[in-house]
């Protein structure tokens, strides 16, 4: 194998370590969620987490606990994907998800009331969320980048999730114009550095091949330092990803 083959190879293996594997389509079945974990071929490697609907997580756990897959955590969504639920609704589901056996809650910010001028109501969500999570679950807070827009407005963000105890902090749902950039990211991750906690970056929405995702590994290289890069710190949320690292790794 050639040293560009090898090289090319182990970044697919490395992208897809860092991956949650994602499937939050409106139409999502048993069936679509099975036939997503299908796609997982152990023989090249896992991903981090698969993100899916509350109603799949008891499938997922079972389906990963079934197949051999107890490296690969459980993560779900709540507020999705406007934001705009009420506080005690997002904190049930939040609730009913860790019953079922989710690692770890993606919940998405109430972004439209930092654009408002309002940081308490973020605030309580990302705090009450992160108060009912406790130890069982790791909280990522989506703060819909691509709506906030302006780098005032991702970084004001940014720092009220992490002050407010989010164990990561991920650009976006997936389900509006302008996903995941690199702008927005290098603003998350240096509201990430100069906060000084413990907290972890996902970029998703729009990342489809391992030539896009590269970028976004060498951003996190540049500020927070190449050994910050591991699965505990920093994730890709993704559907169509897995299919480009599969092609690489069936070449090389």
């Amino acid at each position: 194998m050639s040293s560009t083959r090898v090289k090319l190879h182990n970044q697919a293996k490395r992208v897809l370590e860092l991956m949650d594997l994602t499937s939050l389509n409106e139409h999502d079945t048993a069936e679509c969620i099975v036939a997503m974990l299908d796609d997982i071929d152990a023989a090249i490697g896992l991903p981090a987490a698969v993100c899916v609907y509350p109603q799949f997580v008891a499938l997922c756990k079972a389906q990963l606990k079934k197949r051999g897959f107890n490296s690969v955590k459980v993560a779900t969504v709540t507020n999705f994907p406007s934001g705009k639920e009420p506080l005690e609704k997002v904190l049930e589901q939040t609730r009913q998800a860790i019953t079922d056996g989710a690692d770890e809650i993606d919940l998405v910010m109430p972004y439209s009331q930092v654009m408002a001028g309002d940081p308490d109501t973020p605030w309580q969500y990302v705090r009450s969320s992160k108060d009912v999570c406790g130890e069982n679950a790791k909280l990522k807070v989506i703060i819909e980048s691509g709506v906030l827009s302006t780098p005032d407005l991702i970084a004001q963000a940014s720092d009220i999730a992490i002050l407010a105890g989010a164990d990561f902090i991920k650009t976006s749902t997936g389900k509006v114009p302008v996903n995941a950039t690199l702008a927005a990211t290098e603003v998350m991750l240096s509201r990430i550095k100069i906060n000084q906690k413990p907290v972890g970056f996902k970029a998703a929405g729009g990342v489809k091949t391992v030539s896009e995702a590269l970028p976004y590994l060498e951003s996190a290289a540049q500020i927070m330092g190449p050994d910050w890069i591991n699965a505990d710190n920093f994730r890709f949320g993704a559907s169509s990803l897995l299919a480009d690292v599969k092609a690489i790794l069936a070449t090389s």
